[in-house]
């Protein structure tokens, strides 16, 4: 059987691949693209509505993104790197919008403001410094602090209704917050690619085989899991965007980059309610602290969600232990990923992790009104009889190894690329999706270094994102001029 030849193969139908297809598409027409997914359609796990946060991530209300300093200072250079890196996947959405390529943008964003709630002496504090830090900032200018109840109460009725008297509160707000439905702007992207001549889509296609060839192409082997049919692709450039599913791939390529890398899994639940009378009373996205021991994707937070048109209220995530790698994945994924380079590794994290590991074991084991008793931090009113526990998506945090050849367990998302560009992987979780646009310039930086130097890609990239190679952190005036235009274009004011 002859292989089918093709410039580009993307593995996995979510928001990595899909947001790369379409700038490959900007930037070369030309390029024959083929999307690989194991699913029977595309945007299903990691990328679907219910299977994460929907909270467009821009540091605005996640207080783990601006950790307390040794001396009772409050870093932000994460929530600046963070909030610069949205703002660009809020150009390229604009752009895509604008030429006709996405729908109207309420089929997949809409503003729902973004707040930071906390409660005691010690939070209020913590947060009243994080504001000043912050707001200093022109990426956080337009962010509101106060510690009034009538305000509280206009911002977050839910949550201030029937608090206990005299606790100390306070709350940050940003106006212009994003809740995004990834599942529908994703399944919108390889709509569009579809419409277009050289894409092709094949679903329910696991890969069970990638190589390189002496020549540098790839080979690549999928089998359609409906017919057993055997289809051989071979390829120029191969991207591992598959979710949890990109570390095991990224291990059957034999990348010497590859060399180190484990994945901690982790799984999640919602609380949902779905109540009209409850849900139109919420209107914000509002974050708190994590427990402590907790990792940063169990921030607890209240959450107004659209999701395939329908408003809901989701609280959570809980987290948990699991040993897959995806939702529908299998439960040796974990095991089937060690190998003898990243054993030592894998073993070090475990060993010093284990207040993690017992966080992640007392989190399965919590009953209903454990959870709905978490809830009542963020509103106090909460029936138990109106809250329904839904699984959320497979996480597979990062295990890397150090300099010592131990491990260190990352909380973050990473590119992983051949040094001669021609595969590269995306691994990691939270950001994630917020910041896709952002981590798929960086492989096309990384994987196509001679053509996106061309004065002819230089001149795409600025059209599809305006502020590409400046700084938004360092330039104001020019965050000013995009941000305008995005919020804008994207109806989030």
């Amino acid at each position: 059987m002859a292989a089918r030849q093709a410039d580009v193969v993307l593995v996995g139908g979510g928001v990595m691949s899909a947001t790369l297809g379409m700038m490959l598409r900007q930037l070369d027409p030309s390029l024959d693209i083929v999307m690989v997914e194991r699913l029977d359609h595309v945007a299903h796990e990691s990328t679907d509505g219910w299977n994460n946060a929907g909270t467009g991530h821009a540091g605005y209300c996640e207080l783990n993104y601006t950790p307390e300093t040794g001396d009772g200072d409050v870093a932000i250079d994460r929530a600046l790197k963070i909030n610069a890196q949205f703002e660009v996947s809020l150009q390229f959405w604009s752009y895509l919008v604008e030429q006709g390529m996405l729908p109207e943008p309420n089929k997949f964003i809409n503003r729902t403001p973004h707040q930071s709630f906390v409660w005691g002496e010690d939070g209020v504090k913590f947060l009243k410094r994080r504001f000043e830090r912050l707001s200093k900032h022109h990426l956080f200018r337009d962010m509101k602090y106060t510690e009034s109840l009538d305000e509280l109460g206009e911002w977050m009725p839910l949550v201030v209704k029937n608090r206990q008297a005299g606790e100390p509160i306070a709350a940050t707000r940003v106006e212009y917050g994003a809740d995004v439905d990834f599942g529908s702007l994703t399944r919108s992207m390889v709509d569009y690619l579809q419409s277009q001549p050289n894409f092709e889509l094949m679903l329910s296609s696991p890969v069970h085989y990638l190589d390189q060839r002496d020549n540098g192409r790839w080979k690549v082997r999928v089998r359609n899991q409906k017919t057993g049919e055997l289809t051989k692709l071979e390829a120029g450039f191969v991207f591992l965007g598959a979710g949890g599913g990109a570390l095991p791939l990224l291990q059957k390529s034999g990348i010497k980059e590859a060399r180190g890398y484990g994945g901690f899994p982790v799984s999640g639940q919602w609380l949902v309610c779905q109540k009209p009378d409850i849900v139109k009373q919420h209107d914000s996205k509002v974050y708190g602290k994590a427990p402590i021991g907790a990792p940063p994707m169990s921030v607890p937070h209240l959450d107004t969600r659209i999701i395939n048109g329908e408003p809901a209220l989701l609280f959570g995530p809980f987290a948990g232990f699991t040993t897959r790698f995806l939702k529908q994945g299998s439960m040796f994924d974990l095991f089937g990923s060690v190998r003898a380079a990243n054993l030592r590794p894998m073993l070090s994290v475990s060993k010093n992790n284990m207040d993690l590991t017992r966080y992640l074991i007392g989190e399965v084991f919590q009953s209903h009104s454990d959870r709905v008793a978490s809830l009542r931090n963020f509103f106090p009113d909460a029936s138990e009889d109106d809250w329904e526990l839904k699984m959320a998506g497979q996480r597979v945090q990062i295990i890397k190894q150090d300099e010592d050849g131990r491990g260190k367990l990352e909380f973050g998302t990473e590119i992983v690329a051949a040094k001669d560009g021609t595969l590269a992987a995306l691994l990691g979780a939270s950001p994630g999706a917020s910041t896709a646009a952002n981590a798929m310039i960086d492989v096309l930086e990384r994987c196509f270094p001679e053509k996106i130097k061309s004065p002819e890609w230089q001149q795409r990239m600025k059209t599809l994102v305006p502020s590409y190679g400046e700084s938004l952190v360092d330039d104001e005036p020019l965050l000013t001029k995009v941000r305008e235009r995005t919020l804008s274009t994207l109806k989030l004011v």
